[in-house]
């Protein structure tokens, strides 16, 4: 069961897409939350989760303080799902804007024109490294100075390109099987 962990949303269950799709545990979301919260990261931020899945990560974020979510999904059934857990965190008392995009998520970055505190990128586990390249480097013009970019990978992965997109790499933390790295624009 994925649920909203803390925050105004607390404790609403969240579905998750039939198949194709790779929730973070709660453990590394905890985790995660965790450390965005003692860097100042969520309250007032600009999110976007892309790849999202059920849209856990951005619909937490929400839940925390952000102040909108961009949910970036290419699979149907999965978008369907963000929207139907998009709308259980409003009924929790959520009203800062959940906005579910139905796209490629390359595609989206080049045809966006939001700016991001904060963003979430959780791949499938079929999404090579020569695609996540391209989608950080798409993603590098659309960041606020103080950004931070955090990708969740199989512990097995390579390390993220951070330089092709002129980022830098912040941090990185393994929980099991899972590793997340964390960037951000030069400073």
């Amino acid at each position: 069961m994925t649920r909203i962990i803390s925050g105004r949303a607390g404790g609403t269950v969240l579905e998750v897409p039939p198949k194709g799709t790779r929730p973070t545990s709660d453990r590394v979301r905890e985790s995660l939350f965790g450390a965005l919260e003692s860097a100042d990261l969520l309250d007032g931020a600009r999110v976007a989760d892309l790849y999202a899945g059920s849209g856990a990560l951005g619909l937490e974020s929400l839940s925390r303080g952000a102040v909108s979510a961009d949910l970036v999904e290419l699979s149907a059934p999965a978008s369907a799902v963000i929207r139907k857990n998009a709308d259980r965190v409003r009924t929790a008392g959520v009203h800062a804007p959940a906005r579910v995009h139905r796209a490629n998520v390359t595609t989206y970055l080049l045809a966006s024109g939001s700016e991001w505190d904060l963003v979430f990128i959780d791949p499938p586990y079929d999404v090579g490294e020569d695609e996540l390249t391209r989608v950080l480097v798409a993603l590098a013009p659309r960041l606020s100075p103080d950004a931070a970019v955090i990708v969740e990978r199989a512990k097995r992965s390579p390390a993220p390109d951070w330089a092709a997109a002129g980022l830098e790499p912040d941090r990185e933390r393994a929980y099991g099987d899972t590793t997340l790295w964390w960037g951000r624009p030069p400073a």
